[in-house]
């Protein structure tokens, strides 16, 4: 029956069941209910968001999305490690200009007045926005890949006394995590302290997942912001990057290695990562426990006991610089920024992911028309060709500017490692990308070893050697499908 030919009856139960006046209400309740929360959600994302974009973003999608958009910021957007540093480890000071007047004695007398200016200005950087102190007499030697990275690694934990620290952001569970496992456990049944701190997205993406295999060798290990629905976390951006293992507070391991099958070159079947390792001994290690410590406390909310520094082993100074979505956010890049601006004859950077900021781009163009050699270089393949894709969109401008870049065959090349003229280093987790400088949590050490910047410098130049050089033609012959779905990787490449 057509709703015209209902009996009056019909129709008048219904307009008295759900009178005009009522559906009017709830259509005003709810539009208030969106408007006030909307409100509240967008001015919270315009308060705290640091980077335009991204609060252009959140705010549209809180009003465009009645209660739904604003369920979404408060889930995803709302960044609660900055609260949860603050009352866990404190909140950082913040940066203040050094006082620093004179060179550390351990860099004095390697060069000219100029080069002890320039050596000066680093420290200074590094001091001002990390807080921490440069610290003389370390050992770093660099370990190339997991033949010679792992055996060293393992040789350290089957000779600890009393504790070990374990801090890695994938542990795959295959041959080398079961060798970790093995040796981990043995330490633990013998007395030595073992804590391991996984990263909670990473562990439950690579399955079988390395938590349950270590809970089988009988250790504990803990994650760091495992996702969860209640009370919600569901941070799949904020990760803790690092790679660290502490033994005994003498010895460490740290730079980009993960713990995995595939850093080893020699294996007969699946795909290979080539990769930079270092070992690093003397009162540096101070920092590299306070570091761990701190995550450790930030995860499981256990305080440790304050490291002491060991004894003076070598000829490094060296500091260790942490980055993250906190309050150590953008202090790697504003240390970076300072190295550039100090470079006089080189900036040698390697990196498996290169999706820069336009201040990062704007350094490395200045450093090269003032003639420093900035070369760069970047894996021929990605494991994420989206994010080589990106990057084409800024190869251009650096190219134009003189930048040089190379591109290295395979296998996939996850090296990390920037050479600052013939004296400054710096080694550890952080790749040159959005994610890497805003989003997850990372360790690098800065180092001042002419003699390991010239040994570096010379495998640098062999895998240079060794590289496709890149140049503007090549950029700009792109096909038209080609440049854009290269301009469509960088429109979403604070994403990537």
């Amino acid at each position: 029956m057509a709703a015209g030919n209902l009996p009056r009856e019909v129709c008048g139960r219904i307009r008295y069941r759900y009178p005009m006046s009522s559906l009017l209400t709830q259509h005003t309740l709810i539009l208030c209910a969106h408007l006030l929360i909307a409100g509240v959600a967008a001015s919270h994302a315009l308060l705290t968001k640091r980077d335009p974009r991204s609060a252009w973003g959140w705010i549209a999608v809180c009003w465009l999305f009645p209660l739904a958009g604003a369920m979404l910021y408060w889930i995803f957007g709302v960044n609660r490690i900055h609260t949860l540093a603050q009352r866990r480890v404190g909140a950082s000071p913040t940066p203040t200009p050094t006082e620093l007047r004179e060179l550390p004695a351990a860099l004095r007398g390697n060069g000219d007045r100029g080069d002890e200016q320039r050596l000066l200005e680093l420290v200074r950087i590094g001091q001002a926005m990390t807080g921490r102190d440069l610290t003389a007499g370390n050992r770093i030697e660099p370990l190339h890949n997991g033949e010679q990275a792992y055996p060293a690694m393992l040789e350290a934990i089957a000779a600890a006394r009393h504790s070990i620290d374990l801090v890695s952001y994938i542990y795959r569970s295959g041959q080398v995590g079961s060798d970790f496992a093995e040796a981990l456990a043995a330490a633990q049944k013998r007395g030595v302290h073992v804590r391991v701190l996984l990263d909670g997205v990473a562990d439950a993406y690579y399955l079988p997942r390395a938590s349950r295999l270590l809970r089988r060798h009988g250790l504990r290990p803990r994650l760091f912001l495992p996702i969860r629905l209640l009370p919600p976390m569901l941070h799949i951006n904020l990760r803790n990057h690092r790679k660290l293992l502490l033994v005994d507070g003498v010895l460490a391991f740290a730079g980009g290695m993960n713990i995995a099958d595939h850093h080893l070159m020699k294996r007969a079947r699946g795909p290979r990562v080539q990769d930079l390792h270092f070992r690093i001994e003397g009162p540096v290690l101070q920092q590299l426990a306070q570091v761990f410590n701190e995550d450790w406390k930030f995860a499981t909310g256990e305080d440790s006991a304050e490291p002491q520094p060991p004894a003076a082993i070598g000829a490094a100074a060296a500091r260790v610089i942490t980055d993250g979505p906190n309050e150590d956010l953008d202090k790697l890049l504003m240390v970076l920024l300072g190295a550039f601006a100090a470079a006089h004859h080189r900036i040698w950077i390697m990196t498996p992911y290169f999706i820069p900021s336009a201040s990062l781009v704007a350094a490395l163009q200045s450093a090269a028309l003032r003639g420093v050699d900035v070369s760069i270089v970047l894996p021929e393949k990605s494991d994420q060709p989206w994010i080589n894709w990106a990057t084409n969109n800024y190869l251009a401008s650096l190219l134009r500017r003189h930048v040089r870049v190379f591109l290295q065959p395979p296998p996939f090349a996850h090296t990390k490692l920037l050479l600052i003229d013939d004296d400054y280093l710096q080694l550890g987790s952080a790749n040159l990308d959005n994610r890497s400088m805003r989003l997850n949590f990372e360790l690098v050490v800065e180092a001042f070893d002419p003699a390991l910047v010239a040994r570096l410098a010379d495998a640098f130049a062999r895998t240079v050697a060794q590289s496709k050089a890149l140049s503007l033609e090549q950029i700009r012959a792109r096909r038209l499908p080609q440049r854009f779905r290269d301009a469509l990787c960088w429109l979403f490449s604070p994403y990537l």
